[in-house]
């Protein structure tokens, strides 16, 4: 094929059939659709995708190794900087990053980054071929994870590379955090999370489960016990619309309802003790990737309609357009320009239904996007069993209201600097608990760089600043 090409597309289980199954949706690359894919490449001189990587993966250089066939040492290659290729290749919004920053995407299709990402990572591990890392002697030196999500294994991982031991809390009692419980199983496999979980432990590090920091043990403890924390605890706190009968049965938030699925297989009740209601019409309140999720899941739960409610347009939808499209084959409707301004319920405190409220477009808010504004007497009333609310998540707030000196923002994320150091001495943060809901990527992005700042504080290379122990005035994302 001649470089800059068609793009190769993804094969992917029809909708018919991928509406009855939690099985994933796309099916991989094959090996000559990978080849294939790798000849469109340009081999840039001033490759700018690498610069649209959060950790700066060697795009061309692997790239090249697919077109010769080296798919093995292409996988290698990418774990140079960034240890979860199979969960990347899956998840991240490449569209929005590397693949938006391919010079063929200006006059055409991207080249397809993250699939070939997640080909050489399913071929290095399904063929067995996963490296065991030769690690240097140990330094003596303990740092303690909180949370085992895609910010805190990356930062374990690289610090255990060091030499480091590495101990990681984690409050639910399967590692991974959002990539287990928020993100369903048609998109990500747990068990390639597995994968990436066990790669992590074979580096030495502990993973201990069902601890809540601040509750089963303080971050003073943790400090003075480690010579460094690292805090990746997310931003697992649903947000709520404050609107009358969000209290009822039947309303659920994106976090309750995906981690009760996800993470505690209510797919597969009764053989898992973890029912959900799901009844013929469900509504998600949000069309973001959470949205989206959720959307596509109670389709797979058997629901009968299932609508996206969101208060712009289909232009404006935070979701991977990917997702979008997917969630349309499967059937999803899309209601715009609309939200609910309340929900209805009966005797029994069920709910029934909701009244909604349509929208036109005003002017760009701080986002960027045109505002929202209500259009008054369109109200208008909806028969509904079930409701998801995906309106975004915060930190919880239980680390940050249990460690004193920890400077925060109002919206309850932790203030940390360039390396993620926090306003507390020993104490780094990183991924969404400071700089609120983002992509996989970039958490491990941060991650990444707290582990470097980690290490070099560990060896006694720099000391630890003394204006940060102030209010965290000069702290900032």
């Amino acid at each position: 094929m001649a470089r800059g090409g068609p793009r190769n597309k993804m094969p992917e289980r029809p909708p018919g059939e991928r509406i009855k199954t939690f099985e994933e949706v796309a099916l991989g690359y094959t090996e000559d659709l990978a080849i294939a894919e790798a000849e469109r490449c340009l081999q840039c001189k001033k490759p700018f995708c690498v610069a649209g990587c959060p950790v700066e993966v060697k795009i061309p250089e692997f790239i090249a190794l697919v077109k010769e066939g080296k798919f093995v040492e292409a996988a290698r290659k990418i774990k140079e900087t960034n240890v979860f290729p199979a969960i990347c290749g899956r998840v991240c919004p490449q569209e929005a990053q590397c693949e938006g920053m391919c010079i063929l995407g200006r006059k055409g299709e991207p080249v397809a980054i993250g699939r070939l990402e997640r080909f050489v990572a399913d071929y290095e591990r399904e063929h067995g071929e996963v490296e065991t890392v030769a690690l240097p002697p140990p330094t003596g030196k303990k740092v303690a994870i909180v949370g085992s999500g895609p910010t805190g294994l990356a930062c374990a991982g690289e610090l255990a590379k060091k030499g480091h031991k590495v101990v990681v809390y984690e409050a639910f009692h399967k590692p991974g955090g959002v990539l287990v419980y928020g993100i369903p199983e048609f998109r990500l496999p747990k068990s390639i999370v597995q994968a990436e979980v066990d790669y992590v432990k074979s580096l030495g590090v502990e993973i201990r489960v069902d601890h809540v920091v601040g509750k089963t043990v303080t971050m003073k403890e943790l400090l003075e016990e480690y010579d460094a924390v690292y805090a990746g605890t997310g931003a697992g706190l649903p947000r709520f619309m404050g609107i009358p009968g969000e209290n009822l049965n039947g309303v659920y938030s994106a976090n309750e309802f995906l981690t009760r699925v996800n993470l505690m297989k209510a797919y597969r009740f009764p053989e898992y003790d973890t029912p959900i209601k799901i009844g013929r019409k469900v509504a998600v309140i949000g069309a973001g990737n959470v949205a989206i999720d959720a959307a596509r899941t109670a389709v797979r739960l058997g629901a009968e309609e299932v609508t996206i409610i969101y208060r712009r347009t289909e232009r404006e939808c935070p979701a991977r357009k990917e997702e979008v499209e997917h969630a349309k084959e499967e059937g999803v409707k899309m209601l715009m320009l609309t939200s609910p301004v309340r929900f209805l319920g009966d005797d029994s405190n069920n709910l029934t239904g909701m009244e909604l409220i349509q929208y036109k477009l005003g002017e760009p808010d701080e986002s960027g996007r045109r505002r929202p504004v209500p259009l008054e007497g369109s109200e208008f009333m909806m028969r509904i069993d079930t409701v998801v609310v995906a309106i975004g998540q915060s930190p919880n707030p239980v680390i940050q209201k249990t460690t004193p000196g920890l400077a925060v923002y109002d919206w309850g994320g932790i203030k940390v600097d360039e390396n993620g150091k926090t306003s507390v001495k020993g104490l780094w943060a990183g991924g969404d608990v400071a700089t609120g809901a983002a992509t996989v990527i970039k958490a491990m992005g941060a991650g990444r760089r707290a582990a470097a700042d980690i290490h070099r504080y560990l060896m006694g290379e720099e000391e630890w600043p003394a204006h940060l122990h102030t209010d965290g005035s000069e702290l900032s994302c």
